[in-house]
């Protein structure tokens, strides 16, 4: 016989949900249906009026060059963070789930640079990589590699990849840890009788399993790059060089706040919102279909 839980107060579960719902209208519905409203205008930069313009901030902003280079370097650069992240994320989390004593410290101490807000982690990493004092570039200097990534695009672009995926791998290494504690034991001890080494284990039976929360992660991971990142991006590079890593959420602040092109931002934070919206629809009409729960 099934057994249901039934509340005896039917307005308790609205006003439990009510905090989160008021907080989600303010913060994220209603900016975004501002930010809708005002691609259609074109505003003076003093605020004192505004003209109806249409799809014209559209038609300018997929004429503009310098717009689909940022398109193009934010690719790059979500692509490298998640990959980054999440591999070095799940190598841990399997080191982690083979210790015996210590491993409370250990997690406690993976887990804490999540803690850390996006620019103070932009702020430890400008720190090790300082062109005058940074104790990554004096190391590299003992090589024979000058450092320099405020001259050099490929070099910002790595420290703001590395940088933005240091931060992300505590949150990647608690997921993966916590579903590689979930796969049975019995499995892997079968495996190592039938005489399965430690790489096909991996391969043909954690990793598999693992599946469901590596698919949350991806879709985590690129939502994080493509907004979360602002932080890391102003802290470290501000964009720069030549626009080396001005990637489009930062463009939409800088074309914004900087620029004072309020119809222009308006609507490339409207075209970010769809392309984040269209990639997370995509990978779960598609990738899910590849997971195995």
């Amino acid at each position: 016989m099934e057994r249901r839980v039934i509340f005896p107060n039917k307005k308790l579960p609205y006003l439990l949900m009510l905090p989160q719902i008021i907080i989600t209208l303010i913060f994220f519905i209603y900016p975004a249906l501002q930010a809708l409203s005002q691609s259609f205008y074109i505003e003076d930069a003093f605020g004192l009026g505004s003209e109806f313009v249409w799809l014209e901030n559209f038609q300018v902003l997929f004429a503009d060059p310098h717009y689909w280079k940022s398109f193009f370097t934010t690719i790059l650069f979500s692509i490298a963070v998640v990959v980054l992240s999440m591999s070095i994320a799940l190598f841990l989390a399997l080191q982690a789930d083979k210790i015996v004593k210590g491993a409370l410290i250990y997690r406690t101490m993976m887990v804490w640079p999540y803690a850390v807000a996006p620019a103070v982690a932009g702020i430890v990493w400008i720190l090790l990589f300082n062109s005058k004092l940074g104790v990554m570039t004096w190391l590299l200097e003992q090589f024979g590699y000058e450092w320099n990534h405020k001259l050099n695009g490929d070099e910002a672009m790595g420290l703001v990849v590395v940088a933005a995926a240091w931060r992300q791998i505590a949150y990647n290494f608690i997921f993966f840890l916590a579903g590689l504690q979930s796969i049975p034991k019995s499995l892997i001890e079968a495996a190592s009788i039938d005489g399965a080494r430690s790489t096909r284990r991996f391969w043909t039976i954690i990793f598999p399993l693992l599946t469901p929360v590596t698919f949350f992660l991806i879709v985590i991971n690129v939502v994080y790059a493509f907004f979360d990142t602002f932080g890391i991006i102003h802290t470290v590079t501000s964009g720069g060089p030549a626009g080396a890593t001005n990637i489009m959420v930062y463009k939409v602040y800088s074309d914004g706040f900087i620029g004072l092109d309020l119809g222009g931002s308006a609507a490339q934070s409207v075209v970010l919102m769809v392309i984040v919206g269209a990639l997370t629809v995509f990978q779960f009409r598609y990738m899910e279909k590849k997971v195995h729960y």
